[in-house]
């Protein structure tokens, strides 16, 4: 029997699974961590505490659960939150902590200035992308001129991905899915890097070498061997951005199908015949070569229901809070008895690109419970995600299928209401582990063993979420819509 292993880093959690040929699941594990948030708009990870031990911990995890030999692991895959921005000295040692994806908006001041410098439209063409505090370009030249310093000192900047790749084989490695976030320092034109754009924020030799997410760029070392438990010499691919293994898990394989992972963000992964050129979503090349994916995502999504819990549920017990939450919600009518939020806590990402946005909840009153509260949380949510559903239809990207994945796919409140709301059928896959699942299928791929559409038998369909559109999501949508338009300014002001 051959097996596999896919490993995730997450945004709270780590994910990890062991399969064999079959796509049958030997052994899985988890393991939690903490996004560190230091100032408001910042957020941050410890990339050997939480991205590397997480690893460490995982593998070893699996091996002792399964019984399985290191030996008999025939390859190797990981993927991480990205894209994120990690400086590393010449030891490959972290400088700092791991400068996480769009839900960090630190570097709005650099993103505003560069684009005024080379040009949105010259963006677009050269880099697939406007921009946004998910690029990891302008994040860069922040710690170049905030942490002076650190940027010294850097040898590479890696982001999550391709710093567990470091610690298994010793070579600095980045997918091209992954690397087209460094804008404007990835062309997707050439899908290389290149300082022609802007040639003061890093030289390109500190930057990781591209390669496709399916090819295996390294065995594990002995060093490595010895902390994880796997055999030395194992292959290792050359991994990917987590949402990427997430929509390979549930099937996105062909133009027209299009992911929603239900996480501590919404993310959307939407393949396209040729390259989307749009300022309000994100490009990049597929994860084989001659594939396109537009993507979109909110800045927060899960993590607000993570932030309701641990604020305003602390009289329920910490590991039963979800579902008397989602009890609660589901007692309340949909429309939550009139009440609105804009889930903008972290600003937000697509399709409205605003680091500004603040969180917003309108219509209280004295009749309110804490369940309509959080249901208007959870239907806030699936707003931004119609708006978003809404913005690929206004470029006649509108998606053929819709495969959900992730943990909020539990809570049928959020589920429905996104499929409501946002007027798509979704479909559920029998296995919503993600991307730790989509890891090892592309592991088995490169090792040549399966093909692209295994992973339908690997994953089958098992249920298909039905939209159901009323009069009460039709008007507040619209009143949703608008409550941003009237108030981002005041939004803006109450930064100073």
């Amino acid at each position: 029997m051959t097996y596999t292993l896919g490993i995730d880093i997450g945004t709270f959690e780590a994910k990890g699974v062991l399969v064999d040929s079959a796509g049958e699941i030997v052994a899985q594990a988890a393991r939690r961590h903490e996004m560190i948030v230091p100032r408001p708009g910042w957020a941050e990870h410890r990339a050997r505490e939480d991205w590397w031990d997480g690893f460490v911990y995982l593998s070893r995890r699996l091996l002792a659960d399964s019984g399985v030999a290191p030996g008999a692991i025939a390859a190797v895959a990981c993927s991480a939150i990205g894209p994120c921005m990690l400086p590393v000295d010449a030891a490959g040692e972290p400088l700092c902590n791991g400068v996480l994806y769009g839900v960090d908006g630190r570097a709005a001041k650099e993103v505003e200035e560069l684009t005024a410098r080379i040009g949105e439209d010259v963006l677009l063409a050269r880099c697939g992308n406007a921009l946004t505090s998910q690029s990891v370009g302008p994040k860069i030249l922040w710690l170049k001129r905030n942490r002076p310093e650190l940027f010294a000192q850097t040898a590479k900047i890696l982001t999550s991905t391709s710093y567990l790749v470091y610690r298994l084989t010793g070579d600095y490695v980045i997918d091209h899915y992954t690397a087209a976030n460094f804008s404007p320092l990835y062309v997707v034109d050439r899908q290389d890097w290149s300082s022609e754009l802007c040639d003061d924020i890093v030289e390109l030799d500190k930057l990781p070498r591209l390669a496709w997410s399916s090819e295996i760029v390294g065995e594990v070392t002995p060093e490595a061997a010895a902390e994880t438990g796997l055999a030395a010499g194992t292959p290792v691919t050359a991994g990917t951005v987590d949402a990427a293994a997430e929509a390979l898990s549930v099937g996105v394989l062909q133009s027209g199908d299009m992911m929603m992972m239900y996480g501590s963000t919404i993310f959307i992964i939407a393949l396209t015949d040729a390259r989307v050129e749009d300022p309000r979503l994100w490009y990049a090349p597929w994860l084989f070569e001659g594939q396109h994916a537009s993507q979109s995502g909110l800045a927060t999504s899960g993590t607000l229901t993570h932030w309701f819990r641990d604020h305003l549920a602390r009289d329920l017990d910490a590991e039963t809070a979800f579902a008397a939450l989602a009890q609660e919600a589901a007692a309340a009518p949909p429309g939550a008895n009139g009440l609105i939020l804009l889930p903008y806590f972290s600003g937000e990402r697509t399709p409205i690109h605003d680091p500004h946005a603040k969180g917003t909840l309108i219509g209280m009153n004295l009749t309110h419970t804490r369940g309509d509260i959080y249901r208007a949380l959870l239907e806030g949510i699936a707003n931004a995600t119609a708006h978003i559903i809404e913005t690929y239809r206004e470029i006649g990207q509108s998606p053929r299928r819709v495969l959900a994945v992730g943990g909020g796919t539990k809570n049928q409140v959020w589920f429905q209401a996104t499929s409501d709301i946002g007027g798509v059928e979704q479909i559920l896959r029998r296995r919503s582990i993600g991307a730790s699942y989509g890891d090892a299928f592309l592991a088995a791929l490169a090792l040549g063993v399966v093909q692209l559409r295994d992973i339908e038998t690997w994953n089958p369909e098992v249920e298909r979420i039905v939209a159901a559109p009323s009069e009460v999501y039709r008007r507040q949508y619209d009143i949703y819509r608008g409550l941003y338009e009237q108030t981002k300014d005041l939004m803006a002001g109450l930064d100073g």
